[in-house]
């Protein structure tokens, strides 16, 4: 089926999928950690072998010129979230083709599986709007507390301390890449291309709490 959407370059979009029939797509913290460094391994405009840079840090490889701007991404057991912005024409398909397709070759293999492990052709939403763009980030790192609270969104936080916690020690996100933790995976983010929303670590933790108390964060 033919996107309805087209990318511009310099624009901003929200990309997510899950996986068919709602099924998890990671099940093992190596899925987890496959994707996340598929994230930074497929956006690029050079083709690569994974074996070949399997055990190689990210920040040793040449990737050569990436195709896509990520702010802010994060992984659920079957479905993701990624907050990009394209940098070269062409660059969001692209980049989705050979992340989506390197993760569900690996997963099948791994996983003894065959056929179709995504539901569709990945969903993405223009966010045209600055109010919009800069909402994405708590949507996108509050996914989580789902995991903990799964209400949360219609009932409120019964537990905003425990919340907080499991959002501190939360792996599978950039959250952490936004309080300061110097990670590796801290590589995957172009935060330069995007307007300076946080530029003290305490606006993007204030910024989250704030949402974290409301119940109206649904997109």
């Amino acid at each position: 089926m033919q996107r309805r959407l087209i990318f511009s370059e310099g624009e901003f979009y929200h990309l997510y999928n899950r996986g068919v029939e709602k099924r998890r797509i990671f099940t093992t913290e190596k899925d987890y950690k496959r994707f996340i460094r598929l994230l930074y391994l497929a956006n690029s405009d050079r083709r690569f072998v994974f074996r070949d840079v399997e055990r190689t840090a990210l920040s040793e490889i040449d990737r050569g010129e990436p195709l896509v701007a990520i702010g802010a991404y994060v992984l659920m057991p079957n479905h993701f979230h990624i907050l990009v912005k394209e940098i070269k024409p062409g660059g969001i398909s692209a980049f989705m083709e050979k992340l989506l397709t390197g993760y569900a070759a690996y997963f099948n293999k791994s996983h003894d599986r065959t056929g179709r492990l995504f539901q569709s052709t990945f969903q993405a939403r223009h966010a045209s709007r600055d109010e919009y763009l800069k909402y994405l980030f708590a949507y996108i790192h509050l996914n989580p507390i789902k995991l903990v609270e799964p209400a949360w969104k219609e009932a409120g936080i019964k537990n905003k301390a425990h919340a907080q916690e499991y959002l501190a020690k939360f792996q599978y996100s950039s959250y952490l890449d936004y309080v300061d933790e110097n990670r590796a995976e801290g590589i995957i983010l172009m935060k330069n291309e995007f307007p300076e929303y946080f530029s003290e670590q305490n606006q993007f933790s204030d910024f989250h709490d704030d949402w974290l108390s409301c119940k109206d964060i649904n997109t």
